[in-house]
């Protein structure tokens, strides 16, 4: 049996690449719906309603449990997997997005290094952009690209891809 035809024959795997996939389509679907504009990047990007990551981890959770039960060390293995991922794409990753927002709203208003001047003003002696370290490149541009902002998820984004993941993975069938 081929490498290839190995990973297509693993049922775990097989439930989370349909879950995935399955969520990074209904990005791209709401996106248009609420935009009126076809944003493929939605398709390979992180945050957005449902969570891909959360459907992911859920998908495998259950289908680990629909393999070996729900007492098996694997199951809770999968479980907390899943937990973590949640709960970071809630709190670290939706934080960070959070973060970029407000930096790319300095960034537009060209706010951005008075702010970081005014910061460090009383700890610092020489003008932060002027650091040697930096890539001549970066120095010279009038504005830096902005950060991404979708990062994380809200709730309600965890949980929708949380239940397409639950789906899935009681829609396939036991290999």
């Amino acid at each position: 049996m081929g490498g290839l035809q190995i990973l297509f024959s693993n049922y775990l795997i097989n439930v989370g690449v349909v879950a995935w996939f399955s969520a990074q389509l209904l990005k791209v679907i709401i996106t248009y719906l609420t935009t009126n504009k076809l944003n493929l990047e939605r398709f390979v990007g992180a945050g957005g309603m449902p969570s891909s990551h959360s459907a992911l981890v859920c998908s495998i959770a259950i289908a680990m449990a629909k393999k070996v039960g729900f007492a098996s060390p694997e199951f809770a293995l999968a479980l907390t997997l899943a937990a973590v991922v949640m709960y970071d794409a809630t709190g670290v990753r939706r934080a960070a997005g959070e973060q970029a927002k407000v930096l790319n709203s300095l960034l537009e208003k060209g706010d951005l290094q008075a702010w970081i001047k005014t910061v460090l003003k009383d700890g610092v002696e020489e003008d932060p952009f002027d650091n040697p370290a930096l890539p001549e490149k970066d120095k010279k541009a009038d504005v830096p690209k902005p950060l991404k902002e979708f990062l994380g998820h809200t709730p309600l984004e965890v949980l929708g891809g949380a239940l397409l993941g639950i789906l899935v993975a009681m829609a396939m069938p036991v290999a």
